[in-house]
């Protein structure tokens, strides 16, 4: 085993903060496609019927990952740079960056119209029952979902498992996000694909919030509120993995998240994380620096890991 593993992640985290996403072809668009049409000729009501869809997508995918780490094993060139490329098309900080700051930016000049359009782009909720305060919520809560769901996951499982971790986690994910929610459709077809998003996000989603208390002094936050809110109020949030970075978020900012939350004619009242005051524009903008940081160190410590285990390799 070599340094390429290692080596590559780091490639992959800086692609990531220089160039955004691929603007075409990205493949997870077409995985994205791939995935409705095997819904098309799979779905049925009931879970087993998930079950098959979930296996044969996700699997599929990891034989594909397999394939990509055999013979980008030929050389740790060739594996930096494998690696290093399937790291940057899995990631999404950057891009989560930007649709934060855009939305810090629509808050802060008062355009909330617009705000409610832009959110579109982070999450599914009802944006037209939302003022501003409320944006700034959504907005701050959906950063912290997706710095550990785009940024902190995948580099964990990329330095588990190398190329098929990575794309065995962001194809889990991505169903996840198509099917897995409990709509009429996909109350049980989904199932599987929800349940093991949850698996895969377990250990992620608690690093990620130790991860947002060591790095909350960085933006001005706290750590100490971080940890405490973390410990006290995450259990109490619907999800087993969004709760652990929500509440971190909100002890980190000194901020409230939490509370009526509505998804098309779906309304949820969801625990409140924190104490404190509401968000506003520049939390926004703080929960934005935080990610960044946060994605930065997890890059630096999932190569240090993968570097580890190739040192020990080679020892025996």
């Amino acid at each position: 085993m070599s340094a390429g593993r290692a080596v590559g992640l780091l490639l992959g985290v800086a692609a990531d903060a220089a160039l955004g996403d691929p603007q075409r072809g990205h493949p997870v668009a077409v995985f994205g496609k791939a995935a409705q049409a095997a819904e098309r000729v799979l779905h049925r009501d009931q879970r087993f019927a998930g079950v098959i869809y979930t296996g044969v997508l996700v699997g599929g995918t990891v034989g594909l990952g397999v394939l990509a780490q055999r013979l980008s094993k030929r050389s740790p060139v060739l594996e930096a740079a494998a690696t290093g490329l399937v790291t940057w098309v899995v990631l999404g900080g950057s891009s989560l960056a930007d649709e934060g700051t855009a939305m810090a930016r629509l808050l802060d000049a008062g355009e909330i119209d617009a705000a409610r359009d832009r959110l579109r782009n982070l999450c599914g909720r009802d944006s037209a029952v939302l003022d501003g305060q409320g944006l700034a919520r959504a907005t701050v809560e959906s950063v912290a979902e997706n710095t550990s769901d785009a940024v902190v996951a995948p580099l964990v499982w990329g330095a588990v498992a190398g190329i098929p971790g990575l794309v065995a986690y962001r194809a889990a994910n991505t169903l996840d996000a198509m099917v897995g929610h409990r709509s009429p459709r996909y109350r049980n077809f989904g199932w599987a694909s929800a349940r093991l998003d949850d698996l895969l996000n377990l250990v992620p989603s608690r690093l990620a919030a130790v991860l947002t208390s060591a790095c909350a002094p960085v933006v001005g936050g706290s750590a100490k509120g971080a940890w405490r809110t973390w410990r006290r109020d995450a259990s109490a949030h619907p999800s087993p993995n969004a709760g652990q970075i929500e509440a971190a978020f909100a002890g980190a900012l000194q901020i409230r998240l939490g509370g009526r939350t509505v998804y098309g004619h779906v309304v949820e009242q969801r625990p409140v994380l924190g104490e404190g005051r509401t968000a506003d524009a520049g939390d926004v903008t703080r929960s934005v620096e935080l990610s960044r940081v946060i994605g930065t160190v997890t890059g630096v410590l999932a190569a240090g890991f993968a570097l580890t285990r190739a040192l020990r390799r080679n020892r025996r």
